[in-house]
């Protein structure tokens, strides 16, 4: 099992994160499309780890993808880990925070800006710090 910079037990992770956001990042769970609070959030700053506080996204990054969760077309370089999923009948490439492994989301490469790509994130699982 992989190593991280930031490591705690399961119940202080419980403790930190609240019942929702800890079935994001730690079960690798999804919130139902449409229901979180930055899908449609476009204040200028930066997406930051729920779990750790790591910078993940930019503002300038995000977009309207229309699947019902915050969608950018880059993650903050060195940032985001990325591993196969094969859960679901369905392949397709896991994000989590580099520094504690909170599960994120999927990226897919679909996306309609010159990166081709669509990281879904789920936003339970981030938190936003304003310029």
């Amino acid at each position: 099992m992989k190593k991280f910079k930031v490591e705690k037990s399961e119940a202080d992770w419980k403790e930190q994160l609240g019942d929702e956001s800890y079935h994001i990042l730690r079960q690798k769970g999804t919130e139902r499309a449409f229901t979180g609070e930055l899908n449609e959030h476009y204040d200028k700053g930066t997406y930051i780890c729920k779990g750790c506080e790591a910078e993940l996204f930019t503002s300038g990054t995000k977009f309207d993808s229309g699947c019902g969760w915050p969608s950018f077309d880059a993650s903050v370089s060195g940032n985001v880990l990325y591993q196969k999923d094969v859960s679901n009948g369905m392949i397709r490439t896991e994000i989590m925070c580099v520094n504690c492994g909170g599960h994120l989301g999927h990226v897919f490469n679909d996306g309609p800006t010159e990166t081709k790509q669509r990281y879904c994130v789920n936003s339970l699982s981030i938190n936003f710090k304003k310029d």
